[in-house]
């Protein structure tokens, strides 16, 4: 079959996720979740990508003295 002949259903393989209404994401683990939402939160604002590492670290060092406490 030429490829003018497929229909749209045979060009795109459909998406098993989306049929079952479940993505991975929705099954992923806490931090996973949490690291895509602050990817989309940094390229949604276009937050340069050293100013976001440098709040990384910021973010790192506050909850790092925040564990130390509590042990």
């Amino acid at each position: 079959m030429s490829k003018l002949n497929k229909t749209e259903s045979d060009k795109v393989p459909p998406n098993t996720v989306e049929q079952e209404g479940t993505s991975s994401l929705d099954t992923a683990a806490d931090d996973i979740k949490l690291a895509v939402d602050l990817i989309y939160l940094f390229e949604s604002n276009k937050i340069d990508a050293q100013v976001a590492l440098s709040a990384i670290e910021i973010v790192k060092a506050d909850l790092m003295s925040k564990l130390d406490k509590v042990e």
